[in-house]
């Protein structure tokens, strides 16, 4: 991975945001809403347009452009594909989206940005972003592209906000996964994307990755439209999948990013697949970073990919936002309070989403 770029409501630079992880800032504001909701509070990103289809374009377009412009490569190359994702985007709130094909959304945002091929556009509710970089690598390990700029955008609307409140996935107070008082989410709005490429076309340009890919996998478990398989399946299974594919053991996995939704049964889940491919000894420091950014459904896979990346990279991983009385029966450290220093090479991060689909990404930083 030779560049990333994200906007987020807590900023948009990788250094900016990064410190204010550390921090355990949140982006939580009052959004006024026609509707009666758990929880007025949202994460969203400030000077975005509307309606939600621009409001998308706009995130889409600002932050690939940043991530290209750091790794040094040109989206307008034949060579370079779009891999992009949402989760339903703008399509429950804006008429004209409907009358449209569901990838119309990725075809515009590449035209914007003059992409030289035509991307290649997914949905898998809150796995898409992280699907997006695997089906990006795939796409290079399969000599189909050079370079693929992969990542998810979505954006705070209405029906999204009154679908979770109706859900009771929505807290009524903030967010505190893997806390006894875990009782929801809150939504957040926002955009990651990574720039892959192989590693002897980076060394060529003479370009120094800021991580490596070694590996993805992927499966589907689904108990219902909402709910997670109470054994965490589909969990496990992509997460040892995912070192599969990256030739390593669960031991050399030291830090790993959460879904850590805050939902009783989505924690329950992941606390039981973790324990399943990580064993009852010691085992990874586990962050989330959903009690900063809100729960970005379609973006969130991409930026806790980056955010994975930035706390191998710095040695640190950042405090759980809201954490305050851990699950007893969570086997593995969490950050509580200030971030945690760790000697970590090898991170995982894991992504839950609606319909059953999980997804697990594995970055390597050499030391």
């Amino acid at each position: 991975m030779t560049g990333a770029a994200w906007r987020t409501a807590l900023g948009d630079g990788l250094g900016e945001v990064w410190h204010r992880l550390l921090a355990g800032d949140d982006g939580f504001v009052d959004v006024a809403s026609p509707h009666r909701l758990r929880n007025a509070r949202a994460a969203v990103i400030a000077a975005l347009p509307e309606p939600p289809s621009e409001r998308l374009r706009v995130l889409a377009v600002d932050t690939l452009q940043r991530a290209a412009r750091e790794a040094g490569v040109d989206v307008r190359a034949p060579s370079t594909r779009l891999v992009l994702g949402t989760s339903l985007g703008a399509f429950l709130d804006d008429a004209a989206e409907r009358e449209a094909p569901l990838h119309a959304w990725a075809d515009d945002v590449a035209r914007t940005v003059g992409a030289g091929a035509r991307p290649v556009a997914l949905s898998t509710a809150c796995s898409s972003g992280s699907d997006a970089i695997l089906v990006g690598a795939q796409l290079i390990r399969g000599g189909l592209a050079e370079v693929c700029l992969c990542g998810g955008v979505d954006v705070l609307t209405p029906s999204k906000r009154l679908a979770h409140s109706a859900l009771s996935t929505m807290t009524p107070s903030r967010p505190r996964a893997f806390d006894v008082r875990h009782d929801g989410m809150l939504l957040g709005e926002g955009a990651g994307f990574l720039v892959l490429e192989s590693v002897a076309r980076a060394q060529a340009r003479s370009v120094t990755p800021l991580a490596l890919y070694r590996g993805g996998g992927s499966a589907n478990d689904a108990a219902s439209m909402t709910s997670p398989d109470p054994s965490a399946a589909g969990a496990r299974l992509a997460m040892l999948r995912s070192l599969e594919d990256a030739g390593l053991a669960p031991g050399e996995i030291g830090l790993v990013n959460g879904h850590g939704s805050a939902t009783p049964v989505n924690d329950r889940a992941e606390r039981d697949a973790l324990k399943a491919v990580f064993g009852e000894g010691p085992g990874p420091l586990v962050f989330a970073t959903k009690g900063n950014f809100g729960h970005t459904l379609g973006a969130t896979g991409a930026l806790e990919a980056i955010a994975l990346i930035l706390g191998l990279r710095e040695q640190v991983a950042p405090p759980i936002a809201g954490l305050e009385e851990p699950d007893p029966s969570f086997p593995f450290p969490l950050p509580m309070g200030q971030a945690v220093r760790h000697a970590a090479r090898c991170g995982l991060s894991l992504t839950l989403g609606f319909g059953g689909f999980d997804t697990s990404l594995v970055f390597e930083v050499p030391r």
